[in-house]
């Protein structure tokens, strides 16, 4: 039997029940990624020109346009900006907890799901180790069945097992890999999108207590 030539999903049924986690696995880890690839891309913005934007409002004393400004943008740095602006005649103290409070709302929004899918990234392997182990119980329970009925163990009679145990790891490898790399890569960019948010704070508490 060429492993080439066979369908997904014959090789999907060959690999035994454990495919079937593997597979909730990879459904779950597709959809965390694809949203949370949208909502990035979806809040990016210009982090620079917004703050030269709002900054350039309160020098003018126009803190309503600076608020307008943070409403018709959705992204978490409007969000928290804001918070500092509606303090903006506060003391430094009273802004900074603003923004602090507005946070608290904000990063978890941004890290949602994350840690669902770095478990995804370490069960998914143990799947296919479990699968592994399922499948080479059936290779020594055919031996069994055979040395008690005086037949001989042919490698037909083991493959079965065989298949069973290499697809299982295969599978689970193949989801947690990706979704490793994926995992690593979302942290990597949505840190970086927390460094922007807490850079555009500082300037602004600064601004506003000069």
């Amino acid at each position: 039997m060429d492993l080439y030539k066979m369908s997904l999903w014959r090789i999907f049924l060959v690999g035994g029940p454990v495919m079937w986690p593997i597979l909730l696995c990879s459904i779950f880890a597709l959809a965390i990624i694809i949203e949370k690839f949208w909502y990035l891309h979806k809040i990016k913005i210009d982090t620079q020109q917004f703050l030269t934007n709002i900054l350039d409002k309160i020098k003018r004393h126009d803190i309503k346009e600076a608020l307008s400004i943070c409403d018709r943008i959705q992204s978490p740095i409007a969000h928290i900006l804001k918070a500092g602006i509606l303090k903006y005649d506060r003391t430094r103290n009273e802004i900074k907890e603003a923004i602090e409070d507005a946070s608290l709302y904000v990063i978890p929004r941004l890290e949602r799901n994350l840690s669902m899918l770095a478990t995804i990234a370490h069960v998914s392997p143990l799947l296919g180790l479990l699968g592994t182990v399922t499948g080479m119980v059936r290779c020594f329970q055919t031996i069994q069945a055979k040395a008690g009925s005086f037949h001989p163990v042919s490698a037909g009679d083991l493959a079965g097992g065989i298949w069973e145990a290499l697809l299982t790891t295969v599978a689970g490898l193949v989801v947690a890999i990706p979704t490793f790399v994926a995992y690593n890569y979302l942290v990597n960019r949505i840190n970086h999108f927390i460094l922007e948010m807490e850079k555009a704070a500082t300037e602004l508490v600064n601004f506003l207590t000069e």
